[in-house]
């Protein structure tokens, strides 16, 4: 009987990329994909790294994992990503559950990584952050069949003082368009309609490879690919969108009007110490140019409360800003203090239960912007991507442009019978704190 292999990942969408790489080089080796760890032979867990959050939610899930040694036919528990790649020694060290471990700079060697552990070898293959995967190696989609995302650079040049991921993920390594291109061929062949770009600063795409910002051209050049409805871009930084990239957003109707800019922070002071691109007013200037030239704009920001230093003033402005902005789409984060980070070395760090009361405030003023944000949506007839059937309520549940999978809102729809998968028009009746409602239009 073949080894019978379970990938568990953790984390963010770069790293799903991965595990469906991974996924594709192990069944390529011959060995049998099972979607359950409890049905495995061998469990290889993605892990995340990021922050403290995160790096507990992986030492928890590889401990979970290895009870199945116990209890069922598990031989060998693999542990790769972001955890890996700063603390192998430590892992190796701590956990003897651990039979092997891959860096973020070695997955394409994962095959190797799970013949050698059920060999019993302990196998450790962590080196530099560099490898750059392209079309060329296999990849095993876990996202539904009409969508997926597809990684256009790895690793981070921005010297965030509050950020980890370089010394996890490298430099920043663009993939040349013609490799993003042929990928998203291949995938739109096998029925992807849905095409999520991604990258940890997607605005900055080009300028290493072809020493020019190049993310409007592979917009472009991806949209044109038969079979593709939407494109999707995720983690622009603020610092590096262009007028250029606005314009090719406002004129080419395959490309969502979803900008995804994570802003971090509101005041000057705080800004500077995270070492972020530009001010307030540079944000402001910014998202009044979006919305000048493409009124139907979805904006999404992300904003870490608690960063050292943050007063209770600052902490009041950027309520007040959140008020102002009405961004359509915002995520919140307690700032978390990670070592060998320069904000960590900061003086004037925010109590834990300051910073949970601070998000949980921040989170509540932005219930009611995106309350009245989804109200403005009633009467419109808006594309719905339809994700699945909701058989106890009878309806149809999807996502508009403006929305991401998994962390954005959603559509329910009544009164038509699509195809899961399909594009359907919806006039919206309703509108709810972060989803709406409608009636599909034939």
């Amino acid at each position: 009987m073949r080894e019978r292999v379970s990938v568990v990942t953790l984390g963010c969408d770069k790293n799903l990329v991965d595990s469906e790489i991974m996924s594709g080089l192990v069944h390529e080796r011959g060995y049998e994909l099972v979607d359950r760890p409890e049905d495995a032979t061998v469990v290889i867990v993605n892990t995340c790294g990021f922050i403290d959050a995160a790096k507990e939610e992986s030492v928890n899930t590889i401990l979970e994992l290895a009870e199945l040694k116990e209890t069922g036919r598990l031989k060998a528990l693999i542990v790769s990503g972001c955890l890996t790649q700063r603390y192998k020694e430590e892992l190796m060290k701590e956990m003897p559950e651990i039979d092997g471990i891959v860096g973020t700079g070695d997955f394409h060697h994962i095959a190797d990584i799970v013949a050698d552990a059920l060999g019993g070898k302990k196998p450790v293959r962590v080196g530099h952050p560099a490898f750059d995967y392209d079309q060329a190696l296999p990849r095993r989609v876990m996202t539904p069949r009409y969508t997926a995302y597809v990684k256009i650079a790895e690793g981070c040049d921005n010297a965030c003082t509050f950020c980890s991921i370089p010394l996890m993920r490298g430099k920043f390594r663009s993939r040349s368009i013609e490799s993003i291109v042929r990928e998203v061929e291949s995938l739109a062949a096998q029925g992807v309609k849905e095409i999520c770009l991604i990258a940890q600063d997607s605005t900055n795409y080009g300028t290493d490879l072809y020493g020019t910002f190049k993310l409007p051209e592979l917009l472009n050049r991806v949209s044109e690919v038969e079979g593709i409805a939407w494109v999707r871009l995720h983690y622009a930084y603020p610092g590096f969108f262009t007028d250029e990239l606005i314009e090719t957003f406002a004129s080419n109707p395959k490309i969502c009007n979803y900008f995804d800019i994570p802003l971090q922070h509101s005041e000057d002071l705080i800004l500077k110490r995270m070492r972020r691109p530009g001010r307030q007013r540079d944000a402001r200037e910014l998202i009044a140019k979006i919305r000048g030239a493409i009124p139907d704009a979805a904006i999404r920001t992300s904003l870490i409360v608690g960063f050292p230093g943050e007063t209770e003033e600052d902490f009041e402005r950027l309520c007040d800003f959140v008020r102002e902005m009405k961004f359509d789409r915002l995520g919140v984060f307690t700032y978390s203090k990670e070592e060998d980070t320069p904000a960590a070395r900061l003086p004037d760090h925010i109590p834990d239960d300051v910073k949970e009361y601070r998000a949980a405030a921040l989170m509540e003023v932005q219930r009611q912007v995106s309350k009245e944000n989804a109200a403005k949506r009633i009467g419109q007839v808006i594309d719905v991507l339809v994700e699945r059937y909701d058989g106890r309520s009878d309806v149809y549940v999807g996502r508009s442009p403006y929305d991401a999978p998994e962390v954005d809102g959603e559509v329910f729809i009544t009164g038509c019978r699509p195809e899961i998968g399909s594009i359907q028009r919806v006039r919206i009746t309703h509108a709810f704190e972060f989803d709406l409602s409608g009636e599909g239009v034939v």
